[in-house]
């Protein structure tokens, strides 16, 4: 069985959805606050799968994501890199993207950040999605995806792309925060690192889909189009 840690702060409210995904594709969540994890670090080594779900962690104050981001880099170093280094998976939603670059988890030092929407605003709706060519573990066998976005600090910026593995990108009529060359979701080198601002936990089940009374229940599909990246994360220790 695949153990997957659902890693919760104050303000995280997308841990119930993800671990459901999750528990559908066959894997065993257990969802813990941050302070358990920092007091015993080495809770980390019962899981092959550590996601850091969507939501507001600490009320997303000073930026979002951010203070999460510091009490990994402050705390848990360590650990997370002994976890990155035993082949195991690691994958941030939204707020959870916010933080694994803020942490320094994906992209290193690479200046790169996710800030405000240009319209200032908190922005909800459904986006098409294109999956790159990339090593990323999550998109094994994805080629496009239709998905729900919910942020207002979901603008992509990097200073070079050059080196980024964009693994998922905006339709570009689609982009709905002006993330810079449409970029939805950053995989690191291995593939086994992952964030993504749009929620692929919101789109489980096909009666998730915003027409989904449009849709003749014959040509409905089994799952919804976030299904695939939670599978790909289960099986990939199988």
């Amino acid at each position: 069985m695949t153990n997957i840690l659902i890693l919760r702060a104050p303000g995280t409210n997308c841990d119930f959805e993800t671990a459901y995904a999750f528990e559908q594709a066959g894997g065993q969540t257990q969802r813990l606050h941050i302070n358990r994890v920092l007091e015993r670090p080495e809770l980390l080594r019962n899981f092959q799968i550590l996601c850091f779900p969507g939501g507001f962690s600490f009320g997303d104050d000073i930026a979002a994501g951010q203070i999460l981001a510091c009490l990994l880099k402050n705390r848990l170093t360590d650990a997370l890199q002994e976890f990155k280094d035993a082949d195991k998976l690691i994958l941030g939603i939204g707020n959870g993207f916010q933080t694994l670059i803020k942490a320094g988890l994906l992209l290193g030092e690479h200046p790169t950040t996710l800030t405000w929407n240009p319209s200032g605003v908190y922005d909800s709706r459904w986006v098409r999605l294109r999956a790159e060519e990339s090593q990323c573990v999550f998109l094994r066998g994805v080629d496009s995806l239709y998905l729900p976005v919910g942020h207002a600090e979901g603008r992509f910026v990097a200073q070079t792309t050059g080196r980024l593995q964009a693994a998922l990108k905006y339709v570009p009529e689609d982009n709905p925060n002006g993330s810079q060359d449409d970029i939805a979701g950053i995989c690191d080198a291995t593939g086994r690192v992952f964030g993504l601002m749009p929620h692929p936990e919101r789109y489980i089940d096909p009666l998730q889909h915003p027409y989904w009374t449009r849709i003749a229940p014959k040509d409905r599909p089994p799952f919804g189009d976030g299904f695939k990246l939670f599978r790909n994360a289960v099986e990939y220790f199988r």
